[in-house]
């Protein structure tokens, strides 16, 4: 018993040494000059990935006017509308290509968008975010794994106890106290890492986006809210009585994009960027709707969890770029993948 007990901890340890250090690799960006986040965008996209980069724009344009609702969940573009940024130049080239103006569809195919998903490289290039193919799938996997035979290694180590104090007419040290603390120690760090292994943001992100919320903390433009926050920090009753159903349909646009037949007419094909392969499916610590995961298995446009930390994602372009699918990770054609090809899509059901 004694040589399981020394086991059991060595085990644990090695584990948990392992699994620390590869995380903290696995979360280390190289350090660029420049640090700041430059715009509201890039701080959405900190926030919740490609669809909180979306639902500000969404924000901003239903707010002024530029976008207008055409009954339930559909909208139209005012003529004449222009957009200020690039995310919001998205957002009418999506609408032009979804001619029915139905809004999920609308969001998902301009998170899919190059511009919005060039945020994403521009973020990870300065070490502000992790990229995609950096392992924090796999360490999350492991850390959940070592907490959860920790966890089942309790009540055989009771057993285990009970057996030995028969065996030995109740002298001696029970196996049990050998054993317990290692096995809580392997569970704690397993939960802690498993919770880090979430987040695609590096501390020099977390500094960032701490700074221009400072920056803007008094600035109550549901826009900027939504940049900054995500959809929880958004207020006004209307909005979120258009974007909250947009946000959870997205996984229903991800759908229509994998089973939609090929077509030669264009207008079948509402978004090219659908069939293109998926990378960015990210978010921190305020999503959209409160959040996505690539890692914790929510997919583009859900309502909970984060591949940064929370917040939806997904997306496409040209350099490769997009989501996730259940329990998937994000990747790009140059090896790392959300399991996505030609063909594939954002999203999936949580």
């Amino acid at each position: 018993m004694n040589l399981l007990a020394l086991a059991i901890w060595i085990a644990v340890i090695v584990s948990s040494v392992l699994l620390m250090a590869g995380l903290r690799r696995s979360r280390s960006g190289p350090a660029g000059p420049a640090t700041a986040l430059h715009d509201l965008s890039e701080a959405a996209f900190v926030v919740g990935g490609p669809g909180t980069v979306v639902d500000a724009a969404l924000v901003s344009m239903l707010g002024d006017g530029r976008l207008v609702g055409g009954g339930p969940g559909i909208v139209q573009v005012r003529p004449g509308a222009r957009a200020n940024d690039p995310a919001e130049r998205a957002v009418l080239r999506a609408h032009q290509a979804a001619p029915s103006g139905w809004l999920y569809q609308v969001r998902f195919a301009a998170m899919c968008d190059p511009a919005v998903q060039e945020i994403g490289d521009a973020l990870a290039d300065r070490g502000l975010i992790t990229p995609p193919g950096s392992g924090l799938r796999r360490h999350r996997r492991w850390a959940l794994t070592q907490a959860a035979v920790c966890a089942l290694l309790i009540p055989v180590s009771v057993v285990l106890t009970v057996v030995s104090l028969i065996a030995s007419s109740g002298s001696g040290v029970p196996f049990i106290a050998k054993v317990l603390f290692a096995l809580i120690g392997g569970i704690v760090v397993g939960l802690v890492c498993a919770a880090g292994a979430k987040s695609r943001v590096t501390a020099a992100g977390t500094r960032a986006l701490r700074d221009i919320r400072s920056a803007h903390r008094n600035d109550p433009t549901p826009h900027v809210q939504t940049a900054l926050f995500g959809l929880r920090g958004l207020r006004d009753p209307y909005l979120r009585q258009q974007l909250v159903p947009a946000v959870r349909d997205t996984r229903l646009a991800a759908a229509q994009s994998r089973t939609r037949p090929h077509s030669t007419d264009s207008s079948a094909d509402w978004s090219a960027a659908a069939v293109l392969p998926i990378v960015w499916c990210a978010a921190s610590d305020g999503g959209s709707g409160g959040g996505s995961s690539c890692g914790s298995g929510s997919g583009c446009g859900s309502s909970g969890g984060g591949c940064f930390s929370s917040g939806s994602s997904c997306g496409s372009s040209g350099g490769g770029s997009s989501c996730s699918s259940s329990s998937s990770s994000c990747g790009s054609s140059s090896g790392s993948s959300c399991g996505s090809s030609s063909g594939s899509s954002c999203g999936s059901s949580s």
